[in-house]
């Protein structure tokens, strides 16, 4: 091998070793934690680690991350190289030390750990992970008088048939098109029928795009995805319309910025009044059109977009239409002011995704954290 080649090796190497030596640096022993702390399950993926970044931001960094890493190839630890926390744990060990009580001292728990893939087709396992888990995570927070905020989702609205109003009083009459989103109303309801949103906060995420993402693959966003084709062959293929009422490329979504999200659980956090269902997104549906158009603007390019058959197994599960009522939050207190398309795209483009190092980091992009 070329010496070069060696010690780029190396360095990536001394790099993994430090990220794995930073994340279990800390050991856990029984009743370690004697004040407040925060936990974020799935806290190595895209929100869970673009909140970790918001509490580091705020000066919090009392956090245990609960997650799996899988291979180290695929890029999601990096999510936590350039932040703070307490302790990592892994998934499957949280639950038991959770329900011991062998862990004290949890304020609040920032449930986003699950499988958001909704091309997923191990219903089995959707329940397991999405539906089981979340209950038992639930049940130990009422417990123990823990807060608990959820990802729940807006693929619970389906077809939007029922609008997109995120009253529990319609929950019934929604009607997810894919089983991730039945996981997902699946426990929405059982926390409603319970009690659990009495105390509780659910969350249901539109299209959240931002940094950290990168790990998601197909289910990364069409920001991230457009942004590769674009400077890897100068063009981006959107899926035509197979409905007469929808032009090519004109289906519509609501797309929210990442950091939008976690400032709305931040909120969450020093508001635990506001409790029960509640919809992050813009409050504004876009097309795909506007949003590849923002990608080329933010690169000053000329947009050039093909349109391509849609996969049939797509087809039968495909949301035309989607828009956030943002007003019960609104209702609630929340008043900071939504990203616009264009601005969060010029902002993830331009100081993320054209980046060497495009993952949020305390020591990077201390400047960048709001639009340029």
């Amino acid at each position: 091998m070329h010496s070069m080649q060696k010690a780029v090796v190396n360095r990536n190497g001394l790099l993994f070793f430090c990220a794995v030596l930073h994340i279990f640096s800390y050991r856990f022993s029984e009743n370690l934690y004697q004040y407040d702390m925060i936990v974020i399950t799935g806290g190595a993926g895209f929100i869970g680690s673009a909140m970790l970044w918001m509490l580091n931001m705020l000066g919090r960094d009392d956090i245990i991350i609960v997650d799996t890493l899988g291979l180290a190839a695929r890029g999601k630890w990096k999510n936590l190289s350039g932040l703070r926390f307490a302790d990592f744990i892994p998934r499957d060990q949280f639950l038991p030390l959770l329900e011991s009580k062998k862990i004290s001292g949890i304020t609040d728990l920032i449930h986003m750990g699950a499988i958001s893939a909704t091309t997923e087709t191990d219903a089995d396992l959707l329940i397991e992970r999405n539906f089981a888990f979340s209950k038992r995570i639930a049940t130990c927070c009422m417990q123990q008088n823990i807060r608990l905020i959820y990802a729940s989702s807006a693929a619970t609205y389906g077809n939007g048939a029922s609008g997109y109003t995120d009253d529990e009083k319609t929950i019934d009459t929604l009607r997810p098109l894919n089983m991730y989103g039945y996981s997902k109303q699946l426990f929405d309801r059982w926390a409603l029928r319970n009690g659990v949103l009495e105390k509780a906060t659910g969350l249901k995420f539109f299209n959240v795009y931002g940094p950290n993402e990168y790990h998601k693959g197909d289910m990364s966003s069409v920001i991230f995805k457009a942004f590769r084709q674009i400077t890897e062959k100068g063009c981006v293929n959107l899926f035509k319309s197979h409905r007469p009422d929808y032009r090519d490329g004109e289906q519509l979504r609501d797309f929210v910025h990442v950091r939008d999200c976690t400032a709305i659980i931040a909120w969450l956090i020093e508001n635990p009044a506001a409790t029960g269902l509640f919809n992050v997104g813009s409050g504004t549906a876009r097309s795909f059109n506007d949003l590849v158009n923002a990608v080329f603007t933010a690169l000053d390019k000329e947009p050039a977009i093909t349109y391509i058959p849609m996969p049939e197994h797509l087809q039968g599960g495909y949301q035309y239409h989607t828009c956030a009522d943002m007003a019960k939050l609104q209702q609630a207190g929340y008043r900071n002011a939504m990203t616009s398309l264009e601005a969060g795209v010029r902002d993830y483009v331009r100081n993320y995704l054209a980046s060497p190092e495009p993952y949020y980091d305390l020591y990077r992009h201390t400047t960048n954290s709001g639009n340029s």
